[in-house]
């Protein structure tokens, strides 16, 4: 299994964390193209910032989140969903912190790996640190050392090894 990034967001919307291991693959259609002399294309053939793509992130997990909502009623949940050169897998905690993992399409459900990352390293080395802020105003991240090595074992010795 390969993943490719991971995000948190917390409950105004900021991305408090993101790590990326490997560029996602780009589909052919998302390229920029020339049609008539015209440049296509939503990236006009410039890569997107990590702000720009955690942005996108966000807001494709928040309509994919109320419209399963609004389609199945508030007991279904979100879980993930897949592309042709992706997979991205979510979970939301008790307080509204969002996990979100992108993945190659191959990859199971990875809710149970979210909840334990939450659980066994956000909780443990976040939220129980003393020096680390209650809340991220302004996109203030996560910088915790700790959690950052711990979710780098974590990932490398349990999902890619």
């Amino acid at each position: 299994m390969v993943v490719y990034s991971f995000y948190i967001f917390d409950r105004h919307a900021d991305c408090i964390y993101k790590k990326k291991w490997l560029p996602r693959p780009t589909s052919s259609s998302s390229r920029a193209t020339q049609s008539n002399g015209l440049l296509t294309g939503a990236t006009h053939g410039k890569a997107l910032s990590a702000e720009d793509d955690a942005k996108l992130i966000f807001g494709t997990i928040f309509s994919l989140r109320n419209m399963v909502r609004k389609l199945g009623g508030p007991e279904d949940n979100f879980i993930s969903y897949r592309t042709g050169h992706y997979k991205l897998h979510y979970y939301e905690s008790p307080t509204s912190l969002k996990f979100v993992m992108v993945t190659d399409t191959k990859t199971n459900n990875l809710r149970i790996v979210l909840h334990q990352i939450y659980v066994s390293l956000y909780v443990e080395y976040v939220v129980k640190n003393p020096l680390s802020p209650i809340e991220h105003p302004g996109g203030l991240g996560v910088n915790c050392e700790m959690f950052e090595l711990g979710l780098e074992q974590f990932i490398n010795g349990s999902l890619q090894g």
